[in-house]
């Protein structure tokens, strides 16, 4: 039975911002979100724990990607949150240097 037609969205590039912000955004807020607790916890632990916990996450992030309405309010989105990550993974590393 195919997809009901008025649930599809025939616009190319909310497509593509939906497909980008799933794959590319979460990843990059799944892999930030790591760094970020690995500046300020034991890095060798959160490192190991991420192999398993990122793909999780990332699944997670891409999920709430595709049932969004707008692909662009979620790329805003996941660039804030990178941003945020980024902050904070920056002052870890300032306050808890790894030598």
């Amino acid at each position: 039975m195919p997809a009901n037609t008025k649930y599809l969205n025939p616009s190319f590039w909310s497509r593509f911002s939906k497909i980008t912000a799933a794959i590319v955004g979460g990843f990059m807020v799944s892999i930030l979100f790591h760094l970020a607790i690995a500046s300020w916890f034991d890095h060798v632990n959160v490192i190991i724990t991420s192999t398993y916990s990122s793909l999780i996450l990332w699944v997670g992030l891409m999920i709430v990607a595709f049932l969004a309405k707008s692909g662009w309010k979620i790329w805003g989105i996941y660039l804030l949150a990178s941003i945020i990550l980024s902050i904070i993974m920056f002052y870890g590393k300032a306050l808890n240097p790894l030598v």
